[in-house]
Parts: structure tokens; sequence; C-alpha cells
């Protein structure tokens, strides 16, 4: 099988490339620098051949996006809309990945694959519509939403995390923002399930198991740098104020894998045993 992945030099991006490589798939990695996702002509191009194609390729600068939010739909949602019809043309699966930013993070349930979107932010907006193209333009389609990534192929909130409780000896870090903490690898793993088990075309939540705050991972990352989690302490989010609203409520459900007979991620706490030690390095 040929696989086209987009945006394969971001941390996600690296993982499913290894990932889908390593089970015996032809896999075609497309950086920023080998392909413009906003080039209608070189994007028919790059997928023409392809059996699937995973759009890793994102806009994820939640702050920024609040003062260019057109840039931020250039990616998010005019190159899904292009990346789905190419795919659709080849006759490709089509893998997107989206974000819990599409919810208005205000639940106290996990969040099902049919709830109402109602995102809060440019971010969120730009993803939702993203979402909408892809359903309308490529009925042969995987919408993988997830959240709170972290992983060795880039900067993520554990690394930040320890460097800071190295540096400063103490860190105080948000408690009432709730969510899943997902590793990049296991989401690469979850997505190549998805393709090996022909699951039906629509939306899947791609998330770890399980939920905590960001306290509580943050206090779980500096445990396995060897530091003292004691230092890490709880705050609000009022006291870091931000450009864009961040969900306080971010656990999605997985129903949709179970229907599928598709595996979930595992519980954030032990997948985050296992990945602690390439992502802290």
């Amino acid at each position: 099988m040929r696989v086209v992945v987009t945006g394969a030099g971001g941390m996600l991006g690296q993982d499913v490339v290894d990932v889908l490589g390593a089970s015996g798939h032809h896999v075609e990695g497309l950086g920023r620098a080998d392909l413009d996702v906003t080039d209608e002509l070189g994007v028919l191009a790059a997928v023409r051949g392809a059996d699937v194609v995973v759009n890793c390729a994102a806009y994820t600068a939640v702050d920024a996006a609040e003062d260019d939010e057109a840039a931020a739909f250039a990616v998010n949602a005019t190159a899904a809309q292009l990346l789905a019809r190419a795919s659709r043309r080849a006759g490709a699966r089509l893998v997107h990945v989206s974000t819990d930013y599409v919810f208005a993070g205000d639940a106290d349930v996990p969040y099902a694959e049919d709830a109402p979107t109602a995102p809060r932010s440019a971010y969120g907006r730009t993803k939702a519509a993203g979402e909408w193209a892809v359903r309308a333009e490529c009925p042969d389609h995987l919408v993988v939403r997830t959240a709170w990534l972290y992983g060795a192929g880039g900067p993520c909130f554990p690394r930040t995390i320890a460097r800071l409780a190295r540096e400063r000896g103490s860190v105080d870090v948000v408690d009432d923002q709730v969510g899943q903490p997902t590793w990049t690898r296991d989401l690469a793993a979850l997505v190549l399930r998805l393709l090996d088990a022909g699951a039906p075309a629509g939306t899947y939540h791609g998330t770890a198991s399980g939920a905590v705050s960001w306290f509580g991972f943050a206090r779980a990352v500096v445990a396995a740098a060897g530091l003292d989690a004691s230092g890490v302490g709880p705050t609000t989010s009022d006291r870091f104020p931000r450009p864009a609203p961040r969900p306080a409520y971010s656990v999605l459900a997985h129903g949709a894998l179970e229907r599928a007979g598709v595996e979930p991620i595992g519980p954030w706490e032990q997948r985050w045993d296992a990945a602690a030690g390439e992502v802290l390095g």
C-alpha cells in the first residue's frame, strides 16, 4: 500500500512515517519544504497514485491564529479541502487529523464523536471547517481527533515542564484544564490499526484513555525526569491569560473505535510510563 503523509516533518508526522513504514507499507513523507499543501496543482501531483493519504499538516499556533485566522484557515481548512478533493480523484482513503478544540470544552462527560461542535477559538474554527471540507469532498475519509499531543520529534509539554522544573526547582501548572495526554507514537499506531482494520469512513477519537489535569500530568512528568514532584504546584487558568481560550474539558470518548473493533489507546498513565524515556531523552 502506498501512503503519502503530509506534515511529515512535524512531531506527529515523523512518528506516522516511522510506524507505517515499519509495518511494511511504502510511505512517502512530505514536509513543508516538499509540498505546499495550499497549492492545488502541487497537492494533486503529490497524491496521484496513493492508496492512502494521512494529513498531519496543520497550523497549530493557537494564540497566533487569533491575530491571523486567515493564515490558519489556509492550512487547516483550505488545504484540507484540496487534499480531500485530490484523494477522492486518486481513489485514495484520506486520514485527516483534527483536534479537541472543535468542541466548546464545557462538558462534564467525555465528548462523543457526534457531539455538536462549538469552537471558541480561531484555531478551533479553522479545524472544524477542515473537518467539514474533508467530509464534503472525500467520502472515504477517517477524521481522527486528538489532543494534548507529546512526542520525541518536537517541542512539547513534558519537555518544557521537565526543563522548567530542573531550572527553577518549582513550577506552577494549571489544575482547571482536564484532558488526555497522548503520545504521538500511540496515535500513529492507532492510525495503522484503523487502516489495517478497514474501519468504516467517519470520525474517530485518537486520545489516550482516562483523564488528568495539566497539573497532574506535570507531576507525572517531573517524577519521570527524576525530580521532586512536590515542586509542582497547582494554579488556575486566569493566572496565565492567553489570547486564545483553552478548553477546560478536553476528554474524548472512544465509542466509534470500539464499534469498529479497533482497540483504543491505553490509559494515559501507562502510555506515559512507556514514552517517558524516549520523550525526555
